[in-house]
């Protein structure tokens, strides 16, 4: 089946996502930002702790359903006599629900300023690494 995939994922995350464990993820990565914001509720999605350039066939990870989405924008402000400087950061919260743990069978797209793609297959618990 074909996945949307967050790549580079810290393993902690990955680890309680595969003790299934709700948890809500905060995207701030461009190459993750872009691809999440496409994700719709309901929709299935892909993750690993696999560097985006790293991600081949054989990469594991977990199959999540994305129970939540919500994009903010947080505003900094910082100023001293010399100079006043404002910052704005957009970042993504994703609520997943942990599906399976699978692996990937075959990269679709994994182009720079493109949204990752990737054919992955579950892994039964007793094939699992």
């Amino acid at each position: 089946m074909e996945y949307v995939a967050l790549t580079g994922i810290s393993e902690r995350v990955v680890s309680e996502l595969r003790q299934s464990k709700l948890l809500t993820i905060e995207i701030r990565s461009p190459h993750n930002f872009f691809a999440a914001l496409r994700l719709n509720v309901g929709d299935m999605l892909f993750l690993t702790h696999t560097s985006p350039e790293d991600v081949t066939g054989g990469s594991m990870g977990i199959i999540t359903k994305v129970l939540r989405h919500q994009v903010s924008t947080h505003r900094m402000m910082q100023s001293n006599e010399l100079y006043y400087e404002e910052r704005e950061t957009t970042t993504l919260r994703l609520q997943l629900d942990p599906k399976c743990v699978a692996r990937v069978r075959k990269v679709l797209n994994n182009t720079i300023g493109e949204v990752t793609t990737v054919e992955a297959e579950e892994i039964p618990l007793y094939h699992a690494r």
